[in-house]
Parts: C-alpha cells; sequence; structure tokens
C-alpha cells in the first residue's frame, strides 16, 4: 500500500513538474515501480478512465429540450429545480462564454484537465517500463493498453475542442487540433497546440501499434480492460470520425475484424417480464455480451443538469420530442415495438422520458464505453458512404444488412417477427443511417455532438427560462463552436495555447 500512495505521488510530481526534487528525496526502491505488476497497479488508477468523471455535453445537442421550472399546485416554482436549470443555461443557449471562469462552470466543462490527466498517465506508465522487472509479454501488454487509451483520450480531445476533420472549409494540415504530449517530462506552461492533421496521425499510429500488441499479447477477462477487440472498434470509429475517401475500407475492414471476434447483440425481448414489464438491466455491464468495453460512474445521468425525478413536475430538461418521436412506438403489451425507446430512457408517468437509462446504479456497472452495436454502426456508415460515392448497389445492400441485423434486436418480436428495413436510394439510405444512430447511441459517451458536427448540421434550442418566457437559440451548420472554448484554466496555465474563436 505504502509504494501504491508513493507510485500515486510519484505520478503527481511528474504532472506538476518537480519531479527530480522529489526523486532525490526518497529512495529509489521506495519511489519507482519495479515490477510489472506495479506498473499494472499504477497504470488501473492513473491511465484507465473508470470512474472518471466525464463530459456531458447531450446539453448541445438536438437531443434534449428546455421545459423552464415546473410549478406546484400552490403556484410556487419547484425550488429542486431551480439550479439544474441556471447549471445548463449557458450551455443549452451556446453561449461562447460557457467555459469562461466568470460564468457557472457546467459539469464536464474541464474535461480538456481530466483527459490530459489520464494521457499523463499512460505517458508515466509507459515511460517505466524499461526500468522495471518482468517478461515482454507483460510489458507488451501494459504498452498496449496505454497506447489504447492514449489514443481514446485524445479522440474525444480532438473531437471536442477542435473542428470536425472532414469539416466545410477545414484545412486539417493548418486548423488547430490539441496539444499532443507524449512523454511525462513535458510540463505546464510549454504546451501549444498541433494541427488536426498531427493529431489525427499520432491517434492512428497509437491505435494500430495498440493493436498490434494487444492482439500478440493480451486478452482482457473483463470488460473493464481493453483489448483487441476494443481497438478494432476504436479504429472504426477513428476513420468513421476521419472521413477520409479512403478511410471508408478501413472503418469496414476494422468494424468486421472487431465483430469476427464479438458478434453479439443484446436481444431487447430480453428485458421485457412476463407480465410485459420492462425490467431493464441495462445496456452497460460487466456481463452484458454486447458490452466490449466499459467505464464510467453510476449514476449516468448528470444531476446538475438532470435532478432525481420523484414527482410529476416536468423538470427543467429532458428528452427532446425530436428524439423521443424516431422510436416506432405501439400501445399494445404484446407487442411494443422499438423497444429502445423504453429500455434506454427513464420514464415517468406525465413526463415520458426525462434522462438516458443504458446503465444501472451499481457498483460494478459502468456507463460508458464501446459496445458491439457501434461496430454493426460505423461498418454500415461506410458501407453507405462508398454507395453515395461510387453508387455500387452491393454497398447499400451491406449497409442494410447491418441495419437490420442491429434493429432485429432492438424491437418487440413476442408476437411478430421483426420488418426489415429495404431502402435503394443513397440518400434516402444516409438519412435513414442517421436517425438510426441517432436512436441506438443517444445520451451516450457524447456521440450526438461529435455527429452532429460531422455531419455539419445546425441545432435549434428555445429555452424557458425561470420568469416562463421563451426565446429560440440556434447554433449554426459549420459554426465556430463546433470547436468548443478550452477552459481558462488551462489558457492561463499555457500561454501559448490558442483560444478557439468565437
Amino acid at each position: 500500500m505504502k509504494k501504491l500512495t508513493i507510485y500515486g505521488l510519484l505520478l503527481l510530481c511528474l504532472v506538476l513538474g518537480s519531479c527530480k526534487k522529489f526523486l532525490d528525496e526518497y529512495s529509489q526502491d521506495e519511489i519507482k515501480p519495479t515490477t510489472t505488476t506495479d506498473l499494472i497497479s499504477l497504470m488501473y488508477s492513473d491511465a484507465y478512465p473508470y470512474q472518471t468523471p466525464t463530459e456531458n455535453f447531450d446539453l448541445l445537442t438536438d437531443d434534449i429540450q428546455c421545459n423552464g421550472l415546473s410549478k406546484t399546485t400552490a403556484g410556487d416554482q419547484v425550488s429542486t429545480y431551480v439550479t439544474p436549470l441556471q447549471n445548463g443555461t449557458a450551455m443549452f443557449k451556446f453561449d461562447p462564454t460557457m467555459f469562461d471562469v466568470t460564468s457557472t462552470i457546467p459539469s464536464g466543462a474541464d474535461v480538456y484537465t481530466t483527459y490530459y490527466s489520464k494521457i499523463k498517465g499512460c505517458n508515466v506508465v509507459m515511460d517505466q517500463l524499461p526500468n522495471v522487472s518482468g517478461s515482454d509479454q507483460d510489458k507488451n501488454a501494459i504498452m498496449g493498453q496505454c497506447l489504447f487509451l492514449r489514443a481514446f483520450y485524445y479522440l474525444k480531445l480532438v473531437t471536442i475542442y477542435a473542428q470536425p476533420y472532414n469539416g466545410s472549409g477545414v484545412d486539417a494540415s493548418t486548423s488547430l487540433g490539441v496539444p499532443l504530449v507524449i512523454s511525462s517530462q513535458v510540463r505546464d506552461g510549454s504546451l501549444t497546440r498541433n494541427t488536426l492533421k498531427e493529431v489525427y496521425d499520432q491517434i492512428e499510429t497509437d491505435l494500430l501499434k495498440a493493436l498490434d500488441l494487444l492482439k500478440a499479447n493480451y486478452t482482457p477477462t473483463t470488460t473493464f480492460r481493453v483489448g483487441s477487440t476494443a481497438a478494432y472498434c476504436l479504429l472504426s470509429r477513428f476513420y468513421v470520425y476521419r472521413g477520409l475517401d479512403t478511410d471508408w475500407d478501413k472503418a469496414i475492414n476494422y468494424a468486421t475484424l472487431g465483430l469476427q471476434q464479438n458478434s453479439n447483440l443484446t436481444s431487447f425481448n430480453t428485458f421485457v417480464s412476463a407480465t410485459n414489464a420492462i425490467v431493464n438491466t441495462g445496456i452497460y455491464s460487466s456481463t452484458n455480451p454486447e458490452t466490449i468495453w466499459v467505464y464510467g460512474s453510476n449514476p449516468n445521468s448528470d444531476v446538475r443538469y438532470f435532478p432525481t425525478v420523484t414527482s410529476t413536475y416536468i423538470p427543467p430538461y429532458t428528452v427532446s420530442a425530436s428524439l423521443s418521436t424516431l422510436y416506432t412506438q405501439n400501445s399494445t403489451t404484446s407487442n411494443y415495438g422499438d423497444l429502445r425507446y423504453r429500455v434506454y430512457f427513464n420514464s415517468f408517468t406525465g413526463i415520458g422520458p426525462y434522462t438516458t437509462a443504458k446503465s444501472v446504479t451499481n457498483a460494478t456497472y459502468g456507463s460508458k464505453g464501446l459496445r458491439v452495436a457501434e461496430l454493426y454502426l460505423n461498418r454500415a456508415e461506410a458501407y453507405a458512404r462508398r454507395l453515395a460515392k461510387n453508387g455500387a448497389a452491393a454497398d447499400g445492400v451491406q449497409a442494410l444488412a447491418d441495419l437490420n441485423t442491429l434493429r432485429a434486436t432492438r424491437f418487440d418480436t413476442r408476437s411478430a417477427a421483426y420488418t426489415p428495413v429495404a431502402i435503394t436510394d443513397a440518400t434516402a439510405l444516409f438519412k435513414f443511417y442517421q436517425d438510426e444512430r441517432r436512436r441506438e447511441l443517444c445520451l451516450e459517451d457524447g456521440h450526438r455532438w461529435v455527429d452532429i458536427k460531422r455531419f455539419g448540421l445546425a441545432v435549434t434550442h428555445v429555452y424557458t427560462g425561470a420568469d416562463g418566457l421563451t426565446a429560440t437559440f440556434t447554433l449554426a451548420a459549420g459554426s465556430k463552436l463546433y470547436a468548443l472554448p478550452i477552459p481558462y484554466t488551462a489558457i492561463n496555465n499555457n500561454p501559448g495555447l490558442v483560444q478557439n474563436p468565437r
């Protein structure tokens, strides 16, 4: 225990830039990890994101609507809803100052610092690998996991704080990405932003190396750890996100390789009891065969914006009508239609769906991660993109096959078989794909915010204030705010760090 505490202090000193002084004050055997077992413990605590607070940028998307403040039967405002409404106001209004130090900092605004802290954890572990004893296989397994995690964090950062790689008018070779830190020796104060291309190139390099190392050296025994299937999934996401013409074949390839290792999809019929009640055990759990990798803390709804609902008073922010109406609903108890409407959301009588329910409050569950459904979606998008580019009908057939495979497990088939969707027009197919991706990945790990950016969509919000007055705010397609403002804590610590235009 003493050593693990010292390791944490070692990482802290590296982060703060005073490592040499720290090392001089303690004996080497107390301070430094000496075995791969020591490094594994450090990696689990300081590189993996389990139970790490992460962003909630759903308020920027069209998946959330604002309802203002409910009133009691006596005409008073529901007091427990006042603060959540205020907390979400700046983000919901697309206020360019949403992350300024003088404003209410939304939960998740400082994911910049959070992710860089985890990146430093990855770098510390990798830099220490040559200095510890252990087998080559163990060292390669550690390296593979750290490279994967570093790539994961950078993909998060660059899709939050930079313009989309394939965005209209975006030149990836000159457009600002985020600072690349690939050594534990880099100190705050010296960071500048790399280009979008440089960041994506580093992510690709890390992921491909991680894949090779994980394939050859490591098979996780729990979904809280990453292995080759997770690498295949993240690579398919990476190529879909980057969106170059040459990336669609790569996305298809890596999604296919991932599906060859795990193609399990959870039948949502299993969430319906014999009495037709929904018994939701969560799509994210450590035992769900669809889960590839799970992380995050519970509950998965951010109470800063989405308070606990225990009455019929409508909370200030809920699932939007534009999202909820995308699901096919049947009123008969023998066939509910698209079961995601009932499984993916918490609902309350008189309110309807108000928050996500993709996980449950349980110490052994996470609230986000990677799952098989995304492999099918990423491959379907790549096929649909190729159809739009080359007009090959076979690509459309393949895209529909993936979408129908997914949908067949989401619809209620207790009394009637699923009816496959049939679309031949490339434009109509891609629009259907976009809606299906939204239905499946809604309110989950920031997917919708990234998709809005890379699809070049506008978002219009109607904000209802505490006074009951409404105002309309629109995030234009290609907006400067596609690249969210970097928190000023980071700007102040690094004079060379350029803020995004607003």
